[in-house]
């Protein structure tokens, strides 16, 4: 591994942006790794003026260096980023992004945040006609 790649991941690693819990998140969804136990969620909040354009993005969770760092440069990666333009990102697109190379097991690390992300767009009205999303329970 070139030594500035290993250094990038670990400082998303260490340090990792846009880490937290947002409030009024527009999309949301949650997913597990369970061959290791990586576990992440993600907060999407779209643009109020394009409502198919990403501002701001938050997960939480817990995993491996390597689906931590994944997350974390995913994220600041799809900001200001459409949904469709999110929807087309696929692994080699992650692979890129990361700049190493990794084994089978380590590459399900780094595309449980992608998962995740493009599980979160799934929840968009644009996605989800004809599904009533908030049913009321009487």
């Amino acid at each position: 591994m070139i030594e500035i790649y290993k250094e990038k991941i670990l400082e998303h690693y260490r340090k990792p942006r846009n880490f937290g819990i947002m409030e009024n998140a527009d999309l949301y969804a949650k997913d597990v790794n369970p061959g290791c136990g990586d576990e992440f969620e993600v907060y999407i909040k779209l643009d109020d003026k394009d409502n198919n354009k990403i501002k701001e993005i938050k997960f939480n969770g817990k995993g491996c260096v390597i689906s931590t760092a994944s997350a974390s440069i995913l994220s600041e990666f799809v900001k200001n980023k459409t949904i469709e333009e999110v929807e087309k990102l696929d692994r080699e697109d992650v692979l890129k992004l990361l700049g190493i190379d990794l084994n089978p097991a380590r590459i399900k690390c780094a595309l449980l945040p992608l998962i995740v992300i493009k599980a979160s767009l799934k929840t968009h009205p644009k996605f989800c006609r004809g599904w009533d999303l908030n049913p009321r329970r009487d």
